[in-house]
């Protein structure tokens, strides 16, 4: 039973070790980055970027150096420098000693692994001894930390108590064989210890952390809230507790101004759509109807100029005689006619040749409506299509903000092409400390060594929850797992795992690069 809670604390030992190293790569590298801008940015950040009271306070010695030196920007480009790399120091040692205890840790862990489950009592008490030796090593590497603080130190307060860690009764570490209250004690000791070093690391990294978000933009924020708070003065003078009726009236507008935008491009389009293409036969008995309509006057006027030949000509035309042949005979006898206007039109044929006419002008205008009318009906589904498009932009406006709002989660964790692109820099990082750490055995400096396979680790820890939930959903995570517990394997060489790192980005589906290109 103990030694089931022996593999308990160990997984709690490797938890908390993570935690604590994400948490200070993460400070870490916002101040490397902060380190490599320019001194005019290191300037802004010293002044606009730590929270007011710094704002106030830099901004006053800032005008006093400028009075009595003139060289005020330099000095203050001086100070950001001093400031960031005092952090990046102490960040950095604490990355180190904990990068290297977690290779130690996991290297023993690897070791005594095999014999934990074969012969679980005898090897046991030896791990326990291990672990205990090894936090002994880390207080001696950050213990010191606290004490560290320069005279000119940017660091507000006081640094936390020294790192004194328990530690095994030397009479159990000689003992071969414990008793279950023995590594219980033990193990309880392990635990103090882990809370002490969580306790130690956050003090002394919060003091050293990156601002937090409010602090960083506060005058973002502030000029938000002026801004905010003008809008609501506005918004008081203009509402019914002043007194006025703006408010009411400005309301009334947009929603008689929304029922309108419905109406108009949403409402009706969607009705004329649904009209087209579900009443195509009410529609074409009424189009049937109007040609008959024009055939009437066509065959009205066929009769009135076949009755004018006729009478004109003095002889009988077929009833299929062509309109274009009869209405030349009636413009000549018109033309005629208009010789002597008033006699022919009392007595002559030329009011019989102007109702002719009359009734051919007839024809052609409701010719030119029919076709017109076919014209409006064929592209009436385009007109409500045209109609609806202000909503569908909307519409379309709308589902891309939701949509990146959705998407708005940019960790490895995340969706879309800036999370992919995060989880592949993951492997990169992989691949880079494991280069890093045969560089260090190449050159025989075992400790740095240590120190890059621990960041392999925390890496690996990274992408191992980065690309879980991923891997799951398209069945790849068996594979992909087994894959990133061999590359954890301290006994397996550089080459056999950068050609697996290699492997992963080519073949596991959430490791690809994105086929979307933005």
């Amino acid at each position: 039973m103990e030694a089931s809670r022996v593999f308990d604390v160990l997984e709690d030992i490797l938890e908390h070790l993570f935690l604590n190293l994400h948490n200070i790569q993460k400070n870490l590298q916002f101040w490397q980055s902060r380190a490599e801008e320019s001194n005019a940015r290191k300037a802004y950040f010293m002044i606009f970027e730590r929270g007011p009271r710094a704002f106030i306070t830099r901004t006053v010695q800032f005008i006093r150096e400028s009075v009595a030196q003139g060289s005020s920007l330099q000095l203050l480009s001086q100070s950001a420098s001093a400031h960031i790399s005092e952090r990046i120091t102490i960040l950095t040692s604490l990355r180190y000693s904990l990068a290297t205890f977690l290779a130690q840790v996991h290297i023993d862990i690897d070791k005594f692994g095999e014999e934990l489950v074969n012969d679980p009592e005898k090897s046991l008490s030896s791990l326990l001894v291990t672990i205990n030796g090894l936090f002994s090593k880390l207080e001696a590497a950050i213990g010191h930390l606290h004490a560290t603080r320069q005279s000119d130190s940017s660091v507000d307060g006081s640094y936390s108590f020294p790192l004194v860690f328990e530690k095994l009764p030397d009479v159990n570490q000689e003992g071969s064989q414990w008793t279950d209250c023995e590594i219980r004690d033990a193990i309880n000791l392990i635990y103090q210890n882990l809370y002490k070093l969580d306790s130690y690391l956050s003090i002394l990294v919060s003091k050293h952390r990156k601002p937090r978000k409010l602090t960083l933009y506060w005058i973002h924020y502030t000029c938000g809230a002026v801004g905010l708070s003008v809008c609501s003065v506005w918004l008081l003078r203009h509402s019914s507790l002043m007194g006025s009726n703006d408010i009411e009236n400005w309301v009334r507008e947009a929603r008689d101004s929304t029922i309108t935008f419905w109406n108009d491009h949403v409402e009706q389009p969607i009705l004329s759509i649904r009209d087209e293409l579900f009443e195509t036969f009410r529609k074409r008995h009424r189009s049937v109807m109007e040609l008959e309509d024009v055939q009437l006057t066509a065959n009205s006027l066929h009769r009135m100029l076949l009755t004018f030949s006729e009478q004109t000509q003095g002889q009988k035309f077929p009833e299929h005689a062509s309109d274009q042949q009869m209405l030349e005979i009636v413009m000549a006898r018109y033309e005629k006619e208009l010789m002597h206007p008033i006699q022919n039109l009392l007595k002559g044929e030329l009011a019989h040749a102007l109702l002719i006419q009359i009734q051919k002008l007839k024809l052609d205008i409701e010719t030119a409506m029919l076709e017109l009318n076919q014209i409006l009906r064929a592209n009436e589904i385009n007109f409500a299509i045209l109609a609806a498009l202000p909503a569908f932009f909307v519409s379309l406006l709308l589902i891309m903000l939701v949509r990146a709002w959705v998407k708005q989660d940019t960790r490895a964790e995340g969706r879309g092409r800036v999370a992919r692109i995060q989880r592949r820099l993951l492997v990169v990082e992989v691949e880079k400390w494991i280069m890093q750490y045969q560089t260090c055995m190449n050159q025989g400096k075992e400790k740095d060594a240590q120190c890059m396979f621990g960041m392999v680790l925390y890496s690996l820890d990274r992408l191992y929850r980065a690309v879980e939930r991923h891997a799951k959903a398209t069945g790849e995570w068996l594979c992909l797992r087994q894959d990133i517990v061999e590359l954890a394997k301290p006994g397996l060489d550089t080459a056999s795992k950068l050609i697996l790192t290699a492997r992963m980005e080519r073949v596991y589906d959430c490791l690809l690069p994105s086929l979307k290109r933005q």
